[in-house]
């Protein structure tokens, strides 16, 4: 329909975990590209970043991969000079990438892993907004999606420093919603529930678990039909709050997860 059409899309964590499934910022990268973007892929793996770019051009999509560890700040600030050297513009920024490796309940929590988790989850975010925020000032135009979780709000159990960090990242973007409107720059967070990807999945297996296992328990925790969601639902949301469908909406916390943070009591 070419609802991104003309536009520059940066999603960091646009590759993925290794896995059967889809990643949610492949998911993301490839829906963008469908609606017109030119869709800059950030990732910590550059080859994981170019099989995303491959997946778009296959599809006649415009893509191209860069290397970033997106908890390092002068990287990403020499990123994003040279995004915008080459494109002029960035228009839209989704800042996909999280961990949860480590993580554990509150007396077994090493100051090390939420150090790490909270760098990755919180600080990254900060820094990818501190340095694209600029050019879309300059522009009065742009947006940015952050994505949490539905721990952040929902009851969960050995994921300490996870829960608190994407609480956190709730928080900041209702304040960079907030401090950036009068600049024409919208900023939303969608809180992804239990989705079917790579990295909740293959993390279980690795420790032991058995798949079928890990699938059905996960499955049997969604209200919606007692299925996980897949990525093209984070997808599909990301696409709506980058469209100017949702030219109204910034600062929302969006849950896409079938109903699991709905149930109370």
């Amino acid at each position: 329909m070419g609802r991104l059409d003309n536009k520059i899309a940066v999603v960091s964590g646009g590759g993925q975990t290794p896995g059967a499934t889809l990643g949610n910022g492949r998911a993301t990268a490839l829906r963008f590209a469908q609606e017109g973007a030119r869709v800059l892929v950030l990732d910590k793996r550059l080859s994981s970043a170019q099989e995303t770019v491959a997946l778009i051009q296959e599809e006649g999509g415009q893509a191209k991969a860069y290397a970033l560890d997106v908890t390092e700040a002068d990287a990403i600030d020499q990123c994003i000079a040279q995004i915008v050297a080459e494109f002029g513009v960035i228009d839209v920024l989704q800042n996909n990438v999280g961990i949860g490796t480590g993580d554990t309940s509150p007396t077994r929590l090493t100051e090390a892993v939420w150090e790490r988790i909270f760098s990755t989850n919180t600080t990254s975010v900060m820094l990818m907004c501190k340095a694209v925020l600029p050019h879309m000032r300059a522009r009065n135009s742009g947006v940015i999606t952050n994505i949490s979780s539905v721990a952040a709000i929902a009851a969960a159990t050995n994921i300490t420093a996870y829960k608190v960090s994407k609480a956190a990242l709730n928080a900041y973007t209702h304040s960079l919603a907030m401090s950036n409107a009068r600049f024409g720059i919208r900023a939303n967070v969608i809180m992804p529930g239990l989705i079917e990807t790579p990295m909740a999945i293959e993390g279980y297996v690795a420790s032991g678990q058995d798949r079928d296992t890990v699938i059905e328990r996960r499955n049997a925790a969604v209200p919606l039909l007692g299925q996980m969601g897949s990525a093209w639902d984070i997808a599909n949301a990301s696409l709506f709050l980058a469209s100017d469908e949702a030219k109204f909406i910034t600062g929302v916390a969006l849950p896409v997860d079938g109903g699991q943070s709905a149930k109370i009591g």
